[in-house]
């Protein structure tokens, strides 16, 4: 009976280090950054899509090969070519100088010589009582609640969109707003149009009035 000869076992081992880590590609480093700084998920996502755009205005070259002089090109193009207004201008600067202080951690000199969007003086559009009345009349459900606390409590929408139970206080009627704008908590006063019947109620037994 023929034995083959027994085949040579090879290992392949890695001349990696076991515990060396890669460097973390840029987005993921914006993202962490982000995170470590408790910015918003949409001021991360915006500030992320302004970056990228930035890479790829300048023919994906990476930011490390980059610095004031592409930066005062990418936002005078945006404001001559792209007619965007000037807060988106000022969004798109904030993200770079976010990339560049935070993330790269390099220190930009000041940037000037940028073609700024015009401002334009606009005077603000506000309804009027019976006109938001007949928005709301137009809502329900769910959205008419949402609608009447934009409205009436002045909260922004995605405070109202993350607001939880343990946040609506009936006995002191108030609205605890946690992680507003600039990572505040504030109080603010309910829509009590709005309010479960039962507080209403309990308001009207204490000789209480709610205006709506």
């Amino acid at each position: 009976m023929y034995n083959a000869p027994a085949r040579q076992s090879t290992q392949h081992f890695s001349t990696r280090h076991p515990y060396a880590m890669e460097k973390p590609k840029l987005f993921d480093r914006v993202r962490a950054v982000a995170r470590m700084r408790h910015l918003s998920l949409r001021t991360e996502q915006a500030y992320s899509d302004w970056i990228k755009r930035f890479i790829l205005f300048h023919r994906k070259r990476h930011p490390d090969e980059m610095r004031t002089e592409e930066i005062r090109q990418f936002l005078s193009h945006l404001a001559v070519e792209g007619k965007v207004a000037a807060s988106t201008q000022n969004v798109a600067l904030c993200a770079l100088l976010f990339l560049y202080r935070d993330v790269l951690g390099v220190e930009l000199p000041y940037v000037d010589g940028i073609r700024r969007a015009k401002r334009p003086a606009r005077i603000p559009v506000v309804f009027t009582r019976a006109e938001a009345a007949a928005l709301l009349s137009h809502l329900s459900g769910t959205y008419r609640l949402i609608a009447g606390l934009l409205y009436g409590s002045g909260l922004r929408l995605m405070e109202a969109l993350r607001l939880r139970v343990k946040d609506l206080d009936f006995g002191y009627m108030e609205i605890l707003v946690r992680d507003g704008k600039g990572e505040k908590d504030r109080r603010t006063i309910p829509a009590f149009s709005h309010a479960p019947p039962c507080a209403c109620s309990r308001m009207a037994s204490s000789g209480d009035s709610p205006q709506p």
